[in-house]
């Protein structure tokens, strides 16, 4: 996901970010969700969603949509970006924890 450029001026940031691929937009139904994240994993994608001036719903969707293809949703740049944003939050958790992490404290997985 390249960065998108931001616009001047001191307007609301709008809901409802545009497209960040040129093309028609598509209508979804999205639902809530009270999903439990790592803490660190969630400070890490919401500045990744905050460089690519999206929501983090946006930013979840296109990393899922991208990963059901096969295909990686970040370009070189936002790579960089993402391993700054891990240093900087302590997240030193990689894909080998994949299903292996458990609440801390808590005996069961």
């Amino acid at each position: 996901m390249a960065k998108r450029p931001t616009s001047s001026g001191a307007a609301a940031k709008s809901t409802t970010p545009k497209p960040a691929v040129p093309g028609p937009t598509v209508s979804v139904e999205r639902v809530q969700t009270g999903i439990r994240v790592e803490k660190r994993i969630l400070k890490v994608l919401k500045a990744v969603a905050e460089y690519h001036d999206m929501t983090l719903g946006d930013l979840i969707e296109g990393i899922v949509l991208h990963a059901f293809e096969g295909k990686c949703p970040f370009d070189e740049d936002s790579i960089r970006h993402i391993d700054d944003f891990k240093r900087i939050y302590g997240l030193d958790l990689d894909a080998s924890y994949s299903h292996r992490m458990q609440e801390a404290g808590d005996g069961h997985g």
